[in-house]
């Protein structure tokens, strides 16, 4: 698949699974731009004699004969999604859409320095792809379901056909923690708010500063969400309430963030205020940053506020402004409520992952996670009620539902067993808040006893993502030997 090995992969074990994770790194794939990858998967496949098929969702299925002598073990699908969270520092000029990604290796992780790496959930592919060449596995039947679209609206999952798969022993390849293994995840509701503005012309004898909130980790938001790190939405939204206190504030745009599933890294204001408020402006947003650094020591003590000299020819209505930054600053974000089921899981959270205000109007739009269907409902429900007050339009939609976790799982009694013998002890069982697609394949298919589990990621959804190398060769020595002791079964 990859006949020029980048020197960064040269070295690394497995190399069966790190060559497929270089075409991967090669071949562009953001959500919902993943066609050209499908395609070359789908003609590699078709090459190695297996059977190929594209779904009307855009997912790619892929089937391979049981081994010799295990032609009636039961089928075992092997899933994971081809998209990736597309995230790059500011100054970093890197079209997701057309460049390759350049990973590095350090301290025994390959990662990213200035944009995602793709890991999450670019190394269950690469299992999955080894698993289908190596013709030395003992195996039962095969199904791999490679999804698209997961990260921006799970469309791939949502729209699979009840009667595309024949397996019913799915093995989920899209968790970020080796050693832990997955019975269950939250389900998800966006929440979308909008309303129209009327551009003002900019008072008279205004300076134009532009205020920047940079240097945070950002993260996942289901995976992070617990670990109170920065949020630069709100952190912006704080600074410009402290500023309207003090002077008269004239907002011309708010943008922050990139993606739902994402906590936002960075987060930007064009303002207009009066000329002799600019040097005051500047004393204040020092004095934040040294609160914000405080408030976040030990997580985020690298957020910035920067101001700069900007350029305004329109401003938003006074009215419009007022609403929205009351709505942003009591708007909820983080934890809502910690399991009492699951210890140690938070069971209901929420995040508001893009902001895009302009004079002529503006969004917002939010990611609620919530292991409890009707708990998520209802954080939802308040959000929209929030912002209806304030007179956006607010709606609700893309819900997706959580895995309910079953103990009794054949498929874990399998995995404990296995990983006892490789490994010398059982594995870590647990219930992850982030959404796998695990909870909509499960809706399809009520009697699919699942199980996922993956290499160690670090900072997915944020640049610097990285993998832990040695985890991943742990992956593939528990995926081959999950599929010869189920080529053992009968079906």
């Amino acid at each position: 698949m990859n006949p020029i090995l980048p020197k960064v992969f040269h070295g690394l074990r497995p190399a069966i699974v790190w060559k497929h994770f270089a075409t991967l790194c090669a071949i562009p794939r953001p959500s919902k731009g993943e066609a050209r990858l499908r395609e070359h998967l789908r003609a590699w496949a078709v090459a190695r004699g297996l059977t190929a098929v594209v779904d009307a969702a855009g997912n790619l299925i892929v089937r391979k004969n049981a081994s010799a002598g295990s032609e009636s073990a039961p089928g075992v699908v092997l899933q994971a999604h081809l998209d990736m969270v597309c995230q790059a520092n500011a100054d970093t000029p890197h079209d997701f859409a057309r460049d390759a990604l350049e990973p590095v290796l350090r301290d025994g992780c390959l990662l990213a320095e200035h944009t995602t790496l793709g890991a999450d959930n670019g190394i269950g592919v690469a299992l999955i792809l080894a698993a289908l060449e190596d013709d030395r596995l003992t195996r039962g039947p095969i199904e791999a379901l490679f999804t698209v679209d997961e990260e921006s609206g799970m469309s791939g999952a949502r729209g699979l056909d009840p009667d595309a798969l024949e397996g019913r022993r799915l093995l989920n390849l899209d968790t970020e923690e080796w050693g832990r293994f997955y019975l269950g995840c939250a389900g998800g509701i966006d929440v979308n708010a909008r309303r129209a503005g009327q551009p003002e012309l900019p008072p008279d004898a205004h300076a134009a500063l532009r205020i920047d909130v940079r240097g945070l980790v950002g993260g996942h938001s289901g995976v992070n969400i617990h670990e109170g790190r920065g949020h630069a939405i709100k952190l912006l939204t704080r600074a410009l309430r402290a500023i309207e206190r003090r002077w008269p504030l004239r907002l011309a745009s708010l943008r922050g963030g990139s993606a739902r599933n994402a906590l936002p890294r960075e987060a930007s204001a064009m303002l207009a205020v009066p000329r002799e408020a600019v040097s005051g402006v500047a004393g204040l947003l020092a004095g934040l940053q040294a609160v914000f650094r405080e408030e976040l020591a030990g997580i985020d003590e690298g957020v910035t506020l920067c101001c700069t000299p900007g350029e305004v020819s329109r401003v938003m209505g006074s009215a419009e402004q007022a609403a929205w930054l009351a709505a942003l600053h009591a708007a909820p974000q983080g934890i809502r409520r910690m399991s009492l089921r699951a210890p140690g899981v938070v069971e209901t959270s929420d995040n508001l992952g893009i902001v895009d205000l302009a004079p002529e109007g503006g969004e917002c739009h939010f990611l609620v996670r919530s292991l409890i269907d009707s708990a998520g409902a209802a954080l939802a429900e308040e959000i929209v009620s929030l912002f209806t007050l304030s007179g956006a339009v607010a709606e609700i939609s893309g819900h997706y539902p959580g895995w309910a976790p079953n103990p009794a799982s054949p498929l874990l009694g399998v995995c404990r067993e296995v990983h006892r013998r490789l490994f010398g002890g059982p594995p870590s069982v647990d219930v992850i808040h982030a959404g796998l697609e695990c909870g909509i394949i499960r809706g399809k298919y009520p009697e699919m006893d699942m199980l996922s589990f993956g290499p160690t990621i670090h900072g997915a959804h944020a640049p610097g993502e990285s993998v832990e190398v040695r985890s991943v060769e742990h992956c593939w020595r528990l995926l081959r030997e999950m599929l010869a002791a189920l080529a053992e079964q009968k079906a």
